[in-house]
């Protein structure tokens, strides 16, 4: 048998998988269903299922950022998504399976018969970690939740954040704007490095696109827009313009 937790954050969506599966593919023995991805990741820490169906639009915690949160992750992974572009380029590469809803009969059981077959050759982990390195800092990518999906930008393509209402709107050196669904604060921690500043709670910067500090409080970028320096921290964004 093998053992698989279910997550996805709409409960139609969820009891229509359970149903397909307890009908169709009686290898599978389902071990919890949640929409709570944070009761999600409880269950795979307690569980240890082979398998794992996970949303990948889900409020607060995205069906990657549940990924993220083992550090080795050794399960096998079926994504669902509503969208049939919804960082598919990403989940393929990593050769992970996937299913678009509404869910198809015969996609399911082909996603279902490649994760049968990674269970046994144990590509579970490899495969994991190629996607998290593509989502994360050692890719040099950031994935950006959209209205219509995940968006991969290179954060050296980052002019600069701008945080409003609970939203985050990224704007790019190619002239493209994105809008995302996470804070400004969940952008810091991912662009965690030095080459990203907060002069301002409302702004983030790339340092790389600073062109100019203006004495009355503010930074020019290249895209010639400007954003406000509060003074509590200007010495730091001196000291890192101008490293001793």
């Amino acid at each position: 048998m093998i053992r698989c937790i279910l997550i996805d954050d709409e409960a139609k969506a969820l009891k229509m998988l359970q149903k397909k599966i307890k009908k169709n593919f009686p290898q599978l023995e389902i071990l919890g269903s949640f929409q709570e991805p944070e009761q999600g990741v409880k269950a795979i820490e307690k569980l240890k299922p082979d398998l794992v169906f996970l949303d990948i639009a889900m409020p607060n915690m995205s069906g990657f950022d549940v990924l993220s949160q083992f550090d080795e992750p050794e399960f096998e992974v079926i994504f669902v998504t509503a969208y049939d572009n919804y960082a598919i380029q990403a989940i393929r590469h990593a050769a992970i399976g996937y299913i678009v809803k509404p869910i198809d009969d015969e996609a399911l059981a082909q996603a279902i018969a490649k994760a049968e077959k990674n269970i046994q050759l144990k590509t579970a982990k490899k495969s994991n970690q190629i996607l998290l390195d593509l989502l994360t800092e050692k890719s040099n990518t950031i994935s950006i939740p959209t209205q219509e999906g995940y968006t991969f930008i290179k954060k050296d393509h980052v002019i600069r954040l701008e945080g409003a209402d609970g939203y985050t709107k990224i704007i790019c050196n190619d002239n493209h704007e994105y809008l995302s669904s996470y804070n400004l604060g969940k952008f810091l921690e991912l662009l965690n490095t030095n080459d990203f500043f907060q002069p301002h709670r409302s702004h983030i910067v790339n340092l790389k696109y600073v062109t100019r500090y203006l004495n009355e409080g503010y930074l020019e970028l290249a895209d010639k827009t400007t954003v406000p320096l509060v003074k509590t921290k200007r010495k730091a964004f001196l000291e890192l313009m101008n490293p001793s």
